[in-house]
């Protein structure tokens, strides 16, 4: 049977779209090569509790973007949310790279400039919340519903492409350069690098369209009806979507739509996801992954191999969820990834409590990640990105996504101090909360797969 929808129009647009997601990890990662320079420039004089807020201040920025993102969106529209979260990832780009450009010499180090560098900082922050909140959002709010979960994951690709790539960015920066170079002007690149695939990303926007269920809650229904002409091969089947998102408005703008019109219990379901997206442990594994391996007894060069299998186990399952998402469904696959996370991460923990190191940790970590990969990680951005009710989505995503960096925050920065405690303890924990947010899922998350937007508004105004 023909497709009744333009591919490539579509894979376009969802493709500019996953650069939003590309400088979220690009974003995330590009402090790991200019860390240890930041310590011998910036927080020399300090001890590391400031370093390491310094390190992570953009996270900050994340929240309030996260939080931001709902009114921002429904107020300018998706599209133009995304230009302004390249625009301000550009300015932090340049402004981290060369902190002293405005008020300062370079050479001069000070409070004031460790302050600024942090606002410089958290300037980007706000724009990847911002991105990590409106890219799955415009693209599922485009998908045709047969495609939307296989398009919505390939933004989670995006996020563990950007930091793949800036790990090659920072290698070639760095590669047959000297300690002294690197820390007078390597992390500087580092930072200023971020400026192009954002300045990329801002230009290719003007390209895109903006999603038709904006335009038509903001009564631009003509707009709407040519964007969906552009989706859609048949007229009549363009004109059929535009008449359920009409249905939908119910006279209020986004804007003035109360976030609990459709009751609690979708808000909750959505802060949850993101709850437990993070708390399962994953933003652990992949932060800390040199130090668990060294911790576990692998030596310095052994625990950069295991990381780098850690990343291509993420890029492979990954590419698996976006080919099963819409054939299995949601539910399915979110109920198979957290048995095999908690399997994995209750073998490391029982094998922590024994002290036996050895392959058998690595096996276990790899079951662990490649779980999420192929579930909570692309799959969780896919359920936010569709639940929640079109007079909705953009602020009940806000209160979401601005959860989703809270617990990211909260769960990375409690791990070392568990890890004092007890290793076996800790990789419990996760274990855990794993097993929980399958029985989450199995309980109260809804199958999304293959219904319109609109089709799923009928679950809670039912309900």
């Amino acid at each position: 049977m023909a497709q009744h929808y333009n591919r490539g129009f579509i894979v376009a647009i969802t493709l500019i779209a996953t650069l939003g997601g590309l400088l979220f990890g690009y974003d995330t990662a590009v402090i790991s090569g200019a860390e240890q320079s930041l310590q011998k420039y910036i927080t020399a004089d300090y001890n590391s509790f400031i370093h390491g807020v310094t390190v992570s201040s953009a996270l900050i920025g994340c929240v309030i973007g996260g939080l931001l993102s709902g009114r921002i969106a429904a107020a300018f529209g998706r599209k133009r949310s995304l230009q302004l979260a390249a625009l301000l990832l550009m300015v932090s780009a340049f402004l981290s790279a060369y902190p002293e450009l405005i008020f300062f010499e370079v050479g001069e180090s000070g409070l004031a400039l460790l302050i600024m560098f942090n606002i410089y900082r958290i300037i980007g922050g706000i724009g990847v919340g911002l991105a990590s909140a409106v890219s799955p959002m415009f693209i599922s709010e485009m998908a045709p519903s047969g495609i939307r979960g296989r398009l919505v994951s390939w933004n989670q690709f995006a996020i563990i492409f950007g930091m793949l790539v800036v790990y090659f960015v920072n290698y070639a920066i760095t590669f047959g350069q000297s300690d002294l170079w690197i820390d007078d002007m390597g992390w500087r690149y580092m930072f200023a690098s971020e400026a192009v695939p954002a300045l990329v990303f801002f230009v290719l926007l003007f390209m895109v369209p903006e999603t038709p269920r904006h335009l038509t809650l903001n009564d631009e229904e003509d707009k709407a009806l040519t964007v969906l002409n552009r989706i859609y091969r048949s007229p009549s089947h363009a004109k059929k979507i535009l008449a359920n998102i009409k249905s939908t408005k119910d006279g209020q703008s986004e804007q003035k739509t109360p976030l609990f019109t459709f009751g609690k219990k979708v808000i909750i379901i959505g802060i949850m996801i993101s709850f437990f997206q993070q708390f399962i442990g994953i933003n652990v594994a992949l932060y800390y992954a040199p130090r668990i391996f060294a911790d576990l007894g692998a030596g310095a060069n052994a625990s950069m191999v295991q990381t780098v299998v850690m990343g291509l186990v993420n890029v492979i399952f990954t590419l698996v969820a976006i080919m099963y998402v819409d054939k299995f469904g949601r539910k399915p696959l979110l109920i198979i990834g957290s048995t095999g996370m908690a399997v994995g991460m209750l073998g490391v923990s029982t094998l922590a409590g024994f002290g036996i190191i050895g392959i058998s940790t690595l096996i276990f970590i790899v079951i662990y990640t490649a779980s999420f990969m192929m579930s909570w990680g692309p799959i969780a951005w896919v359920l936010l990105s569709e639940i929640f009710p079109n007079r909705v989505r953009s602020s009940a995503m806000a209160i979401a996504v601005a959860v989703q960096w809270l617990a990211n925050f909260t769960i990375t920065s409690f791990y070392p101090f568990m890890m004092e405690i007890s290793g076996a303890m800790t990789y419990g924990f996760y274990a855990l909360m794993c097993f929980l947010s399958g029985l989450f899922v199995w309980k109260f998350v809804p199958e999304t797969k293959g219904k319109t937007l609109e089709e799923l508004e009928e679950l809670w105004v039912k309900g």
